[in-house]
């Protein structure tokens, strides 16, 4: 069973659960209504935060679980702990400034290039020895 793994999927939808109360603090803080999605250049950073990590999330996860069961649990773990460092680093330089989300956002692309790649690795050397 992949422990590691399992306990970093914890950690990364904590994360999420603390975008989405990050944009309500800026729904309070600026008065943005739902269902208004913009309006105030703070909320409008802080709501694409939450769901440029949304639409990343489909992608990373099962990434992760495929990695951890392909190739190796804790290496999958401490992948997933960098992702979740490069959400973090991309949330901090996005809601100072726009223009400064790239290292973030590069950061957690990278980490799921190498677990697309190890996951695709690891099924076909499974497939390619009898399954």
């Amino acid at each position: 069973m992949p422990n590691y793994t399992a306990f970093v999927t914890l950690l990364a939808v904590l994360f999420y659960a603390a975008t989405g109360f990050g944009v309500a603090r800026a729904r309070r803080k600026f008065g943005i209504v739902a269902p208004t999605t913009s309006g105030q250049p703070d909320f409008d950073r802080a709501f694409r935060v939450q769901m440029n990590t949304l639409e990343w999330m489909p992608i990373f996860l099962p990434l992760l679980w495929l990695f951890a069961f392909y190739v190796s649990d804790i290496g999958a773990a401490v992948l997933g702990l960098v992702w979740i460092g490069g959400r973090i680093l991309y949330m901090v330089r996005y809601t100072a400034a726009a223009d400064k989300r790239g290292p973030g956002f590069t950061v957690q692309g990278a980490v799921c290039v190498v677990l697309l790649v190890g996951a695709l690795a690891g099924v076909i050397s499974k497939l390619a020895h009898g399954g």
